[in-house]
């Protein structure tokens, strides 16, 4: 099974052409986008995924691979138990192995605080009947034997699962296809359709698909959509960066983190390694223009954000990056297919000694690959799931804030039911649009 994220060089599975006309059309082909589409095509919907580039070619291929409930805010964990028990269903549908397991998540506490901060934590999980516990130093140590460092404890929830995101969300596009939703990669949404105000359809490069409705599951790129179309949605995205160890003895068979290092296996016998609460913002005009929105995260986590210069040529806040553009010219979206950021190569140096500092025992870990995705975020991070009231017919479903690959399949399910006007199921007055714009006082999710 290859480490390596899906990039531009991926071979394309569907190739289109896409038709004239469907029922809905979802732009974006990450985990949302995937999901939404499936769920539309079992509710007897003619669908249509447009991708840009390659399914899950941008952060649904280069993420974690966590599936957890634990440390969701509140308002996203009744579609998280969903989306755990939809993981289980949906890998008995495919006869790839997607590398599901079962083997919990921990966070490990240095000190009291953050065992107090996993323990107001709690509460939540209990409303929901999550198995979320708290551990003593003993019992991290027996859970996660072999470390160097004696912490203070630990938050544990043994039904957390992981997965290999590059193989699940492909693997779930299978089944959305399967269901009848037609797929077509390299394809870019260069603009909606409006007509009368409201949604009639896209504006591909291929041509035009008529449809009166439109999911927008773009990930980094939905607000720069939005905005050719009058929609301000305050949404950036961070630089996070991943390595990945030749094999290695099995010491956990689940998914840590403390505040310097997050670990997990993969089903090829390494490990996955990312800085726990670290990401990189490349400063560009919507960095200025969202400041203060961000105000409340920056004040809660300020040493979590390194600002970066400029981001690179085409990525979605680069300062050459057009903000308008006609449909009937090249978009921003066909001149960056896939949005594959360089890895941090100081932070790949960094997880290399932090992983074999805390396990000496292991002896020398070998890096095999390193990558980086953007993640889509929002000022409290938590998505924006919902219609669009400037635009009739057009569903937003992104701004997942590094969330996204594990909620997928409950998102993507609860995003079916906005569309179609089925049973949502849940609240999502949280997640709302107009949040940013109404007075609304911004509360941060929850940093565990």
């Amino acid at each position: 099974m290859t480490v390596f994220p899906i990039s531009q060089n991926s071979p394309i599975t569907w190739p289109g052409p896409h038709p004239a006309t469907a029922d809905v059309v979802v732009i974006g082909g990450g985990v949302i986008g995937v999901c939404t589409a499936l769920f539309l095509a079992r509710a007897g919907r003619r669908v249509t995924l447009l991708e840009k580039g390659r399914i899950a070619g941008e952060q649904s291929s280069r993420n974690w691979g966590w599936i957890r409930q634990q440390g969701r805010d509140a308002d996203e964990l009744p579609i998280m138990t969903d989306a755990n028990r939809l993981w289980r269903e949906l890998a008995s549908e495919t006869n790839v192995d997607i590398g599901l397991k079962t083997g919990g998540v921990t966070y490990l506490a240095r000190t009291r605080k953050e065992m107090e901060r996993y323990g107001d934590w709690l509460k939540h999980a209990k409303t929901y009947g999550l198995d979320s516990r708290l551990l003593s130093t003993s019992e991290t140590a027996d859970l996660i034997p072999g470390m160097s460092h004696s912490y203070e404890g630990a938050l544990y929830t043994a039904s957390d699962m992981r997965a290999e995101p590059w193989v699940a969300v492909p693997a779930l596009a299978g089944i959305a296809a399967r269901a009848g939703a037609s797929i077509v990669e390299n394809c870019a949404v260069r603009a909606l359709d409006i007509a009368s105000g409201r949604v009639a359809g896209v504006i591909t490069e291929q041509g035009r698909i008529k449809a009166p409705e439109v999911v927008l599951a773009g990930g980094a790129w939905s607000s720069l959509l939005l905005r050719n179309h009058g929609v301000v949605m305050p949404q950036l995205s961070v630089r996070a960066t991943v390595a990945a160890t030749e094999p290695m003895p099995m010491v956990y068979p689940g998914c840590a983190a403390d505040e310097h290092i997050a670990f997990r296996p993969r089903s090829d016998g390494g490990y996955s390694l990312a800085a726990g609460g670290f990401h990189e913002l490349f400063v560009g005009p919507d960095a200025f223009r969202y400041f203060p929105k961000y105000l409340a995260q920056l004040r809660a986590d300020p040493l979590g954000t390194r600002l970066l210069p400029a981001a690179p040529r085409g990525f979605p806040d680069a300062w050459g990056t057009p903000r308008r553009w006609s449909a009937d010219a090249i978009s921003p979206f066909e001149r960056m297919r896939v949005l594959n950021p360089a890895p941090n190569k100081s932070k790949v140096a960094a997880l290399t000694r932090d992983f074999g500092a805390l396990f000496p025992d292991l002896g020398q870990v070998r890096i095999k690959t390193a990558w980086a995705g953007m993640i889509d975020t929002m000022p409290d991070v938590v998505p924006v799931i919902d219609r669009v009231a400037a635009l009739p017919g057009l569903t937003i479903g992104t701004g997942l804030s590094g969330h996204g690959f594990g909620i997928g399949p409950g998102m993507g399910k609860v995003l079916a039911a906005l569309v179609t006007g089925g049973q949502v199921g849940h609240d999502l007055s949280r997640f709302r649009l107009s949040r940013f714009s109404d007075g609304t006082p911004m509360r941060i999710g929850p940093s565990v």
